[in-house]
């Protein structure tokens, strides 16, 4: 089964546990944009607890878009606010001097769209994690429960697709949310070392850099513990 998945901004530890556990993976951007989900939020925990860090977009309101047409808003300093947060959070971790270059370079880089956004973060933590996933970007909303994946890229299955290019789906589009329970296909990372468990116990389904920062190259590791 190939996981089907919204695309996500950094992406929480379960998401790059499910790559670290399938050769490829299909990101839709065809689907419809939706508030407080991955696609614009990841999380953080900080002195003063669990925060999560949101994206701002440009809304058209009244009219549902498509993930790959939404684009980013600067009106606000967000990038700015995230990567504040970010030092607070983990300026004293072991490993924090090892990523915040990139990190800070993926943030003062000012996209157009947020699927932008979204692909740089994932390719910058693949990296960081060496993950050799392969990443299939549909720009077409993903329907039924095949797909034809190739060296042409993905798109719908039909009567002329060889055996070879037909691969079954798992759909985690709308389960893989924040503020759901994980699907029972997302494996939960399992606790690590944090640097403030110590005022507020571990906090699970935090971002990936709250994962590298704390760990650095033992943070591989981490994703395949318990398997």
């Amino acid at each position: 089964m190939v996981p089907l998945l919204s695309a996500f901004y950094f992406g929480s530890a379960e998401h790059y546990r499910l790559l670290a556990e399938h050769p490829r993976v299909i990101i839709d951007i065809g689907e419809h944009y939706e508030r407080q989900s991955y696609r614009t939020r990841t999380g953080i925990v900080g002195p003063n607890g669990r925060q999560d860090l949101s994206v701002q977009v440009v809304h058209d309101h009244g009219h549902k878009m498509p993930m790959r047409a939404v684009r980013l808003s600067y009106a606000e300093t967000w990038s700015q606010q995230h990567l504040h947060a970010i030092r607070s959070a983990y300026g004293q971790t072991p490993w924090f001097i090892h990523y915040i270059d990139d990190i800070e370079a993926v943030l003062l880089n000012k996209y157009e769209r947020l699927v932008d956004l979204q692909l740089a973060t994932i390719h910058l933590a693949m990296g960081w994690l060496k993950l050799t996933t392969e990443i299939f970007v549909s720009e077409r909303y993903v329907e039924g429960t095949e797909i034809r994946m190739g060296k042409g890229g993905v798109g719908p299955v039909d009567y002329l697709t060889p055996a070879e290019e037909r691969f079954p789906i798992v759909d985690l589009r709308a389960g893989f949310h924040p503020k759901r329970p994980l699907p029972p296909e997302v494996t939960p990372v399992p606790p690590y070392t944090q640097i403030f468990a110590d005022r507020h116990g571990f906090q699970p389904r935090l971002s990936v850099i709250d994962l590298v920062c704390n760990l650095g190259p033992r943070a591989q590791e981490q994703l395949r513990a318990g398997t």
